[in-house]
């Protein structure tokens, strides 16, 4: 963990910020529950379990910047909730979701599957692209083997 909060040290500092114990208590609650994908409310309350000083406001201004600095992305599963996710070290881009209909339950693929169609939109289309998201939502191993079992 250390090292992964000095490399967000380092990321802020080459954007002229600085890692302040607010901005670091929510990137700890951050790389603790990476494979949660958080609200705002949810880092708020863990924040607030170690740090009860901190505000509300002041973890919504950390998890905007550390996504204008893409040290996190900002995601939304079609629930009308944002949700945070840390950015895996070295990644040129954005992972890629697959979202449960049924129990809502999001697992990541962490292999980036659009390459050659990036190649294309560059080449055919002259568009440079920056990042891309994709969520794949459907119905999750776990609930159609509950399904199966049911019938």
């Amino acid at each position: 963990m250390e090292h992964r909060i000095e490399q967000i040290k380092k990321q802020l500092h080459a954007q002229n910020y600085k890692l302040t114990p607010q901005r670091e208590a929510t990137v700890r609650v951050l790389i603790e529950r990476e494979e949660d994908h958080l609200s705002a409310e949810d880092v708020y309350l863990l924040v607030k379990e170690k740090s009860p000083e901190i505000g509300l406001a002041t973890v919504y201004r950390t998890l905007e910047l550390l996504s204008e600095l893409k040290i996190v992305d900002k995601i939304n599963f079609g629930d009308g909730v944002s949700r945070y996710d840390l950015r895996k070290e070295g990644a040129k881009h954005f992972h890629h979701h697959l979202v449960c209909i049924e129990c809502g339950s999001v697992e990541e693929i962490v292999n980036d599957l659009l390459e050659d169609v990036e190649k294309i939109v560059e080449n055919d289309f002259g568009f440079q692209v920056m990042d891309h998201r994709l969520t794949f939502h459907g119905i999750c191993k776990q609930c159609q083997e509950s399904v199966v079992k049911v019938q």
